[in-house]
């Protein structure tokens, strides 16, 4: 049975890098081989949610939210425009970070749809955000005498929003890697503005857990923690603030590594990936992210 691979974005009509993540993140996966089909389909750019299964041919497809954490993309509008008229969001029996997959039909075009939860939410992603200290630092044993500040947008309208930035800032600090972790959020306390009065460490590695780079990354976190006045100037990486070096890594969503979340989200759905598991995290430098 052929299978296909569709890794499903926001996009934007404002921000033409909103979509490019995707895009970078398949490629890479389409070059290992693994999939029959690999698409890319997006809420406001083409190809949209609503027609991409209509483009495949393969009888099999894994769906993977290229979405931070679980919501109303996730949750709603997704299924809904990808017509799975069985779907249900308790059978994910997720708290909110715990979202697997399910199995449905997609009657329609008559295929069998395993529809993953966000890769925001994966395990694998904390291995992300420490491959993301590593390549701004230029540091593969970055974690002594260094914090890490895992940021996130932070929404009264959503509360899943922060549950998977708090998620990942935990599991980071359970390794023991850096001197402290700390969750920040753009939109509720506690607030990025304030991010080095967090710390002790002199230095503080800053990851937005965004999917792509925008107005948030490259505008507001950086004149909001004091590394620029205009953003359109720029800022050094590190910059000094209030005493320590911030060292400022743009969004994790960037990483090629995010390939490696994107199979194994299609691993645990029941997708035979581990060549190419293994094949793109010897090519993104991932091999033992987190616990080398």
């Amino acid at each position: 049975m052929s299978q296909a691979l569709v890794i499903v974005g926001h996009g934007s009509h404002l921000n033409p890098g909103s979509s490019e993540p995707a895009f970078t993140h398949a490629d890479t996966i389409r070059a290992t081989g693994a999939f029959d089909e690999v698409r890319e389909a997006f809420w406001k750019e083409e190809p949209s949610f609503r027609e991409v299964l209509r483009t495949l041919e393969s009888d099999e497809v894994f769906v993977v939210p290229l979405f931070v954490s679980e919501g109303y993309f996730t949750e709603q509008v997704i299924p809904r425009e990808l017509r799975l008229e069985e779907w249900s969001v308790e059978d994910w029996e997720s708290d909110g970070t715990a979202a697997d997959h399910v199995t449905l039909e997609a009657t329609d075009v008559g295929k069998t749809i395993h529809y993953c939860g966000p890769v925001g939410t994966h395990d694998s992603m904390s291995d992300v955000i420490v491959q993301r200290a590593k390549s701004v630092t230029g540091d593969d044993d970055v974690g002594e005498g260094f914090g890490l500040a895992v940021v996130g947008h932070g929404t009264e309208r959503n509360e899943n929003s922060a549950k998977a930035i708090y998620y990942h800032a935990d599991r980071i600090r359970e390794m023991g890697r850096f001197d402290e972790v700390q969750a920040v959020f753009m939109d509720e306390d506690p607030e990025v503005d304030d991010v080095t009065e967090f710390f002790d460490a002199p230095d503080i590695v800053v990851v937005p857990l965004f999917v792509a780079d925008g107005f948030h990354t490259q505008e507001d976190i950086p004149e909001d923690m004091g590394i620029t006045e205009d953003y359109r100037t720029g800022w050094d990486v590190p910059e000094t603030v209030d005493g320590h070096r911030i060292w400022y890594a743009g969004a994790v969503g960037t990483e090629p590594l995010v390939a490696d979340v994107i199979l194994e989200r299609a691993a645990d759905a029941g997708a035979a990936v581990e060549r190419a598991i293994a094949e793109v995290r010897e090519e993104t430098g991932g091999v033992n992210a987190v616990s080398d």
